[in-house]
């Protein structure tokens, strides 16, 4: 998917950039963010298309990833078309600075011990496109202030065609995730015999209105309770009418895996790599020097570039949590969905935000733990 054809031609845009510099001169390259604030780093009015974001956060606060969140509102809506914690929102899960390298997003890590957070790098490379306006907001949900350091690049249209589609991305969490009973649904029967012919239990991923695509996800999975965390299978349903945010219509739906780390795109369990489209660049703990990584709090991704997923009107995504969902009580699971849509978006797309102490990861996760042989 990279070519570089496009550098061999007279481009239709102007480069602007909006960064954090020294406006004086000197080598004071931050913004300051005073606690519990909210800060606009980028707005602009007309067309264009937002290419790179870089930050680093200078801050005494441990858990700064999960405290402050990134805002994104397009072209005038009230709402914000992205909505994450800012450590999630650049594929870094349960608060953790770690190398991270994709299709859309880089992470590099300073690794000073004395450094609240490690010192990280994080980028995005996803294209932002815009057709009147963009507003980017950074929100700061702690009790210490932050030193900002950023860029923001983007590309200055004259115009862009009226039915392009702008980036949204959404961040839930179930702690833990669960599985309740329904009395008297014969699904719910077969699921506890290990048989899932429904997603209505599963683990949400993505339920969106409008005409878009699919762009992908990142998860942070706490394995609170040992064992293998995955064989969790992916579900789409596209464009049924029937769909809706808790269930995706009649079965089967237009896309089926056949487990977790199938979606993720590994085998046999997880390893640790990170790759252009889908890798688990983070674990917490190995399975007993083999490659499951098993145990513990992980961070895995995909991105579906090289395979997009259209929909027209509706889509609704979601994952088993275990084979038909038999671990329920379980685990601590979050996650970030990427898609492109025309505005306007739906409210169902964006769970509330839960108060930022509700968004911390959980202490030591290496709990439960046994040997168990996978074939």
């Amino acid at each position: 998917m990279f070519n570089m054809d496009h550098l061999t031609q007279p481009l239709p845009f102007k480069a602007k950039r909006k960064s954090s510099y020294d406006v004086t001169g000197g080598n004071g390259d931050a913004i300051g963010i005073a606690p519990q604030s909210t800060k606009v780093i980028f707005e602009t009015e007309g067309a264009g298309v937002v290419r790179h974001i870089w930050m680093a956060v200078a801050t005494e606060e441990t858990y700064y990833l999960r405290r402050n969140l990134i805002r994104m509102y397009w072209d005038g809506e009230e709402t914000p078309s992205v909505e994450c914690p800012v450590g999630d929102f650049f594929c870094l899960g349960h608060c953790e600075s770690y190398e991270h390298s994709s299709a859309c997003f880089s992470t590099s890590v300073n690794n000073d011990p004395a450094r609240i957070g490690q010192g990280v790098a994080l980028n995005c490379w996803i294209p932002m496109p815009f057709k009147k306006s963009a507003r980017i907001e950074f929100v700061s949900e702690q009790d210490h202030g932050i030193s900002l350091y950023y860029y923001v690049d983007w590309s200055e249209y004259e115009s862009l065609p009226e039915d392009t589609f702008t980036l949204h991305a959404s961040w839930r969490r179930e702690n833990p995730v669960t599985t309740p009973k329904v009395e008297g649904d014969p699904l719910y029967d077969e699921m506890l015999h290990g048989r899932n012919l429904t997603d209505k239990y599963n683990y949400r991923l993505l339920y969106a209105e409008g005409r878009g695509n699919f762009l992908g996800v990142n998860m942070s999975v706490d394995n609170r309770a040992g064992d293998w965390w995955g064989e969790g299978d992916d579900m789409f349903f596209i464009d049924r009418p029937e769909g809706n945010l808790d269930c995706g219509g009649a079965w089967p739906p237009d896309l089926h895996g056949t487990g977790s780390e199938d979606y993720f795109c590994h085998a046999w369990g997880m390893q640790k790599t990170h790759n252009l489209y889908c890798g688990e660049p983070w674990c917490e703990d190995h399975f007993f020097g083999r490659a499951h990584n098993c145990n513990g709090k992980v961070a895995v991704y995909r991105f579906h570039i090289a395979d997009p997923i259209p929909f027209e009107n509706k889509i609704r995504v979601s994952i088993e949590h275990g084979h038909a969902n038999d671990r329920s009580e379980c685990d601590d699971v979050a996650s970030t969905v990427y898609w492109y849509q025309q505005e306007p978006h739906s409210p169902l797309s964006f769970d509330p935000m839960p108060p930022s102490d509700e968004r911390l990861p959980q202490g030591p996760s290496k709990v439960g733990r046994r040997l168990v042989e996978y074939m």
